[in-house]
């Protein structure tokens, strides 16, 4: 039984870590971080990946940074997002292994259970690392009116060019 809970214990200590999540080029097509392509002249199509800890608010964010910094890169001051999407990946197609333990009582007997499982591949379903993807369109001169256009100089001041929004304060 000791060795049952040894086992357990290691792989609850291995599930709980957690992929940290960095402003940088992602290195590969699973890889921590932004990606583009560039769709047409002026126009994008920007990716970027969080870790397993990562919220869904941080990565949109850093999307936007990316966006920004390539609207200045390529000689523009604005850009409007005309598609964003959100999902969650689990972060690789390998298996995977789950133990579950439990017990109960019913007078005088009582009963311990135990199940195993493993999974192999993409589940489909949300919770794991989030990955945010925006379809910018760019622009000169003056930013004109909207929700969904952005003023790249201020997004990337605002944002500090990749670092994490500051947290807001609690209202006192």
């Amino acid at each position: 039984m000791k060795r049952l809970v040894l086992s357990a214990l290691a792989a609850l200590s291995l599930a709980a870590c957690a992929t940290p999540t960095v402003y940088q080029a992602a290195t590969g097509p699973d890889a921590v971080g932004y990606s583009e392509y560039r769709v047409e002249p002026g126009r994008y199509r920007v990716m970027f990946r969080g870790g397993s800890s990562a919220t869904a608010r941080q990565v949109q964010d850093y999307a936007l940074v990316r966006a920004a910094e390539l609207t200045l890169a390529e000689g523009y001051d604005w850009f409007r997002v005309s598609d964003r999407s959100m999902s969650f990946t689990s972060g690789g197609g390998g298996p995977r292994f789950s133990i579950g333990v439990g017990g109960g009582s019913w007078g005088r007997s009582s009963g311990v259970g135990m199940g195993v499982g493993t999974t192999f591949g993409d589940s489909g379903y949300g919770g794991g690392a989030p990955m945010a993807s925006l379809e910018v369109f760019m622009g000169r001169g003056p930013k004109p009116p909207g929700l969904d256009v952005y003023d790249a100089r201020a997004v990337r001041g605002s944002l500090g060019g990749g670092a994490p929004a500051p947290a807001p304060r609690p209202s006192t």
